[in-house]
């Protein structure tokens, strides 16, 4: 009652509260209900939308008719979710159900065949997405493009470039699981990115499948707004449809792959149930949406045009996840999943998209996504295809058309577009043009991963995406004599992944490869062998130590060197000290002058953060990057022949590596985030193999016959883990591990650390 309370107290100051945005949103909601249709022969839907003239005060008043009817009936979706739910599955029945494929097949490639999504040979063998992959598909009148993105942590970058240009997304769920380490890592990147979803439980075939406790988990660990709007008829191997809450109907998928939808009615031992969840999911929207509290208070039963329109409002405003369930490998639930997609996530219109006008101090300027505006497109994913480079392009306003010049704003270049087409996986379609709100690929352009293009008109540059730092190298040589294969395939990859970083050590002059885990270097170095005719020895294992300090500490250094002629002198004082990393864009150094009265010369301290900015790159303590540290350059003293900007830069690194030693340095190492899964005779082993790796546990859930633990366990101490964790389970757990942040390590073993960099030193002198 107190809900009810606070409720109507607040309803006086909130009756006209909609404003802009609200207006917008209500007035781009479904008109009327959608048909659920019997088969997927017969899709013919009612239009959702209808063209209203006063649409162009939300829209633009130049937008053409034609073309917000194109995009009404557009939708850029991702599907995301933790390793194994069954993503892949889902997009092949997708496919299946809207006609873009013919035949199914399994993940795994058991038929020897594999998911259509699943297009390089390295996926098909080993059962895991590793790059994401474009397609589209007709439902109805409404064209969607789907991209289907990996779960495995390694290829979090893949993820994070589809989210940063889709419209919403379908997370999916396993029933038994429910939320796991990596669906918290998805929900971060879909908040990062303001991206409504569509949360889909699957695996609703499985035993100890409960969908209920999944969505108090949705609820409590991701503190989502969430409810179901279906219920499932039977369950685990007796899983034969869903009840929708909303339509008031039962859906049975029949057929000898699902493709009849039949729709009866609610079978009466499931009316009690159906009910009680209905009025769950009135409860859940009356908390975010204005129109279904007021229907709420008057204790009355919303009808399925407002619950739809109500669902929409409040999934566009990223207030609400519609709850959906089904099992994707046995051909259950997905209709109403694409149906769902339709009706509540924003088609192109409904989403703001920002970018900074580069001709006005980077100014944000929302874009509109019309094709009669000026071009603006994002380049957010490069492959090596069979006829060259394929650059992957969301086109946020304007048109591309084949034959056109566009600009590079980053390099300033005007190119022209050879061959313009739309991805099914591997496959290609040829296009004239694309316009607004599509995702296409173009060939023949040379460009990197984040790279905006206009038509030459405009300068505007999108927003970039976020690139999380490597967390583990490998040293890598060719077997035998080196080739330029060895080199090429190394830039190739660098060019495609963002997360992929290559340099050559200094002292050892080893090639080192870096990445975002054991999994990711692994599946390069394959690549490598069988693209490219490379095979390569890998050194072992190192993680990306970095160094920074826990106390301020002061610096006052004088570079003096005279050896005949003009010498080089440098003063330099002031303080360095510890620096918290800042919330946008997570930057953790800062060089701060404040060097008044002219004693340094202002043509010397760009000199001066050259220096601090040498010292960052190699650290006193184990040659590793330094984090976490301002350096405050207050005063300083210059001579007027022997003064350079040399000597500055000299002195500012000599003077940071004193003061450095003196602040209480550290060693941090990263720590990951491990999410393991085992049987539950098993727990004691499990847990026990964790303490010996120094690992803290954060969590332990129990379900029925499985039990799942999270713990902190250091980098430096996971490898190995796999084969550990299979033995000890009879080959029965598994475990997914994602970099969580950088801590120190322990005294004892920052000095061996410290030992052992020293002794390499020596060794190198000798």
């Amino acid at each position: 009652m107190s809900f009810v309370r606070n409720l109507w107290g607040a309803l006086p100051q909130k009756a006209t509260s909609y404003g802009a945005t609200a207006v917008k949103l209500a007035s781009a909601a479904p008109k009327r209900p959608l048909n659920i249709f019997p088969s997927v022969l017969q899709q013919r839907f009612q239009s959702t939308y209808e063209f209203d003239p006063a649409l162009t005060a939300t829209t633009g008043e130049d937008a053409n008719a034609d073309d917000v009817a194109r995009l009404r009936k557009l939708r850029n979706i991702g599907i995301s979710a933790h390793i194994d739910s069954g993503k892949t599955t889902c997009t092949e029945r997708i496919l299946y159900y809207t006609g873009r494929i013919k035949e199914i097949h399994d993940v795994r490639g058991r038929d020897g065949v594999g998911a259509k999504m699943d297009s390089m040979e390295l996926e098909r063998e080993k059962g895991i997405t590793i790059q994401s992959a474009a397609t589209f598909a007709k439902w109805g009148d409404y064209n969607i493009n789907i991209i289907d993105t990996p779960g495995h942590v390694d290829f979090t970058i893949e993820v994070e470039r589809a989210l940063r240009v889709l419209d919403g997304a379908v997370m999916i769920l396993c029933a038994v699981s429910g939320v796991q380490s990596q669906t918290i890592t998805v929900d971060r990147q879909m908040r990062r990115y303001n991206v409504p979803r569509i949360s889909f439980i699957n695996k609703m075939d499985r035993a100890g499948a409960n969908p209920f406790r999944i969505i108090d988990q949705i609820r409590q660990k991701l503190k989502l707004s969430a409810a179901a709007l279906q219920i499932p008829i039977g369950s685990e191997d007796q899983f034969q449809g869903v009840v929708d809450l909303v339509k008031w109907k039962a859906y049975y998928n029949e057929g000898e792959r699902g493709e009849t939808l039949a729709i009866k009615d609610i079978p009466e031992e499931l009316l009690e149930l159906a009910t009680e969840k209905r009025h769950e999911l009135i409860e859940q929207l009356a908390n975010v949406d204005d129109e279904i509290a007021d229907i709420y208070l008057l204790e009355e039963i919303p009808t399925a045009e407002q619950f739809m329109t109500a669902i929409r409002r409040s999934t566009i405003a990223l207030k609400f996840s519609p709850v959906l369930m089904g099992s994707a490998f046995k051909n259950h639930g997905v209709q109403p999943l694409l149906d769902a997609v339709i009706n509540y996530l924003p088609d192109p219109t409904e989403v703001t998209n920002t970018a900074l006008d580069a001709a006005n101090e980077e100014k944000p300027v929302d874009l509109a996504p019309f094709s009669n505006h000026p071009f603006v497109g994002l380049a957010f994913k490069l492959e090596e295809g069979r006829y060259g480079q394929l650059t992957y392009m969301r086109i946020y306003q304007g048109t591309l058309k084949k034959g056109s010049f566009v600009t590079n704003i980053k390099t300033g270049k005007k190119i022209k577009v050879p061959r313009l087409v739309r991805m099914h996986s591997e496959e290609m379609e040829d296009v004239d043009e694309l316009g607004a709100g599509e995702i296409g690929a173009i060939f023949g352009v040379d460009c990197a991963s984040g790279d905006t293009f206009t038509d030459g008109t405009l300068k505007y540059s999108m927003t970039s995406m976020f690139v999380p730092e490597p967390v583990i190298s490998l040293s890598l040589a060719p077997k035998g004599k080196e080739t330029p294969n060895f080199s090429k395939a190394l830039n190739r990859f660098q060019k495609e992944d963002p997360t992929f970083r290559v340099h050559v050590d200094k002292e050892s002059k080893e090639t080192i490869i870096s990445g975002m885990g054991e999994l990711h270097l692994d599946i390069y170095v394959e690549r490598m062998k069988r693209e490219y005719n490379v095979d390569c020895v890998t050194g072992k294992p190192q993680v990306a130590f970095r160094e920074t300090i826990q106390e301020s500490s002061k610096f006052n250094y004088t570079h003096k060197k005279q050896s005949g002629g003009a010498g080089q002198f440098g003063r330099v004082m002031g303080f360095i000290e510890p620096m918290t990393a800042e919330e946008e864009g997570g930057k953790d150094t800062e060089f701060d002058n404040r060097v008044v009265g002219g004693n340094i010369p202002t043509n010397f301290i760009p000199a001066c953060e050259k220096g601090f900015r040498d010292a960052l790159d190699k650290g006193p303590l184990i040659g590793h990057p330094v984090n976490g540290v301002r350096m405050v350059l207050e005063d300083g003293a210059a001579h007027s022949v022997d003064s350079s900007e040399l000597a500055f830069r000299i002195a500012t690194r000599a003077a940071f590596n004193d003061a450095f030693a003196k602040a209480r340095p550290v060693i941090l190492e990263p720590v990951m985030n491990v999410a393991i899964t085992a049987p539950i005779e098993f727990q004691g082993t499990v847990i026990g193999g964790l303490n010996k790796r120094k690992g803290t546990v954060v969590d332990t859930e129990i379900q029925e016959d499985y039990f799942n633990v999270t713990a902190d366990v250091a980098l430096n101490n996971m490898f190995g883990y796999s084969t550990e964790l299979r033995s000890a389970t009879q080959g029965k757990g598994e475990f997914s591990m994602e970099y969580k942040d950088h801590q120190p390590v322990m005294p004892y073993v920052q000095e061996e650390l410290v030992t052992e960099y020293k002794k390499k030193q020596q060794q190198g002198t000798k």
